[in-house]
């Protein structure tokens, strides 16, 4: 990719090294573009693989994702003296805790461009009793931004309904999704990881990816596949992620029911998912919320029906009875329904996971939502100085 950007410093912000998993070919490409890239995020193995990559300036900043005032203060006075020291002319901060603190520090130094993407809204599955406080804090981080870059066009609808910020604030590139998805890797292949995990070779095989936590919808998945398993005895159910201990964590009685359970396979956390979805004959997301889930266009780009919900976000990830089917969160009825119509239907099965193949191929091929992406962060730092000039007298 041709070098444009002049050596332009630019500094992304993340709470949790996880979150640099889906960050990665997006820093890389900012890299190869020429722009001179810092990145912050709390210590972990994914920061330390970032830095392997090299040409990148590296700052581990450890950050809680619950309230934690004095590690709060502590992690707010550690990004503002990497501001001052990384001088970047743009910044871009995302997930909940990050963003606050970075894109204040931001605001107080007067970093010339200030983004805040926008992955998803904590608030729509927390207590009610915190929700308020959540929503001031969303409102606040959109207030020292210039623009929120929302992942996803039911993300930026429940942004607009909350009032995050105001509708010419709120952005969306494209069709949404901060990663796209790599075609080349994320397809359909033959694997032996059924072998491997002693799965059956004829078994019926429902996947899960990602975080094992409440608001993943882990306890209406082992519920419905309970019920599917009594129906159709040759079902597996397949779950590739970890159990985060963040505040939506799982009582450990769900980790005892995991294990006991005969035809449930457990992988823990796996570096390159592609093989899993190659193993799979369905992927079930119950989330409760998402900011675009990656893990549907990747199962999508692999040739797999996608089940998932109608949360913000998910929604967006499957065309409806085409790609997949949407269900309501929480509704492990629902979702022991959809997933048993199509396991039961092999024809359907497949030309919807052909359908979505060719969907994610058209709309979010990564190339063309890193490209999407790198002509937002050329733009956007002209189209607030113009305004900025027009608000001189």
């Amino acid at each position: 990719m041709p070098s444009c950007a002049a050596s332009v410093p630019i500094l992304l912000g993340v709470t949790s090294d996880q979150t640099l998993l889906v960050l990665r070919s997006r820093i890389r490409a900012l890299r190869d573009a020429g722009y001179s890239v810092g990145v912050i995020s709390s210590p972990g193995p994914h920061l330390d693989r970032l830095a392997a990559d090299g040409g990148l300036t590296i700052y581990s900043i450890p950050m809680r994702r619950g309230i934690a005032p004095l590690a709060d203060l502590g992690a707010f006075l550690r990004i503002f003296v990497v501001l001052l020291r990384f001088h970047p002319s743009i910044v871009d901060f995302s997930t909940p805790k990050a963003a606050l603190l970075g894109l204040t520090a931001s605001w107080l130094l007067r970093i010339p461009v200030r983004i805040h993407t926008l992955r998803g809204l904590r608030l729509e599955s927390a207590r009610p009793t915190f929700r308020p406080l959540l929503l001031a804090a969303e409102r606040l981080t959109a207030a020292c931004a210039h623009v929120v870059l929302c992942n996803s066009p039911s993300l930026r609808g429940e942004a607009t309904a909350h009032a995050i910020a105001p509708p010419a604030k709120l952005r969306l590139l494209a069709n949404g999704s901060s990663n796209g998805v790599d075609l080349d890797r994320f397809q359909p292949a033959p694997t032996d990881l059924r072998v491997r995990y002693a799965i059956p070779h004829d078994a019926l095989v429902l996947g899960f990816v990602g975080r094992l936590t409440r608001h993943k919808g882990i306890p209406e998945l082992l519920d419905a596949f309970d019920r599917i398993h009594a129906t159709m005895p040759q079902t597996w159910l397949l779950l590739v992620g970890w159990f985060d201990s963040s505040d939506d964590r799982l009582n450990p009685s769900f980790a005892a029911r995991i294990a006991s359970h005969p035809h449930i396979v457990h992988t823990g956390f796996v570096e390159d998912t592609a093989e899993c979805y190659r193993a799979m004959d369905l992927l079930v997301l119950p989330t409760h919320r998402e900011g675009f889930p990656n893990v549907a266009l990747e199962a999508a780009a692999s040739g797999l029906a996608v089940l998932t919900t109608t949360a913000t976000g998910a929604r967006d990830a499957v065309q409806p009875c085409v790609t997949g089917l949407l269900v309501p969160p929480g509704d492990s009825e629902a979702l022991a329904d959809a997933a048993l119509r199509l396991l039961c239907d092999a024809s359907l099965r497949h030309h919807m996971g052909a359908a979505a193949r060719a969907w994610v191929t058209k709309d979010f091929s990564q190339q063309r939502v890193l490209a999407d992406a790198l002509c937002f962060y050329r733009e956007i730092d002209q189209e607030i100085i113009r305004e900025k000039g027009r608000q001189r007298p």
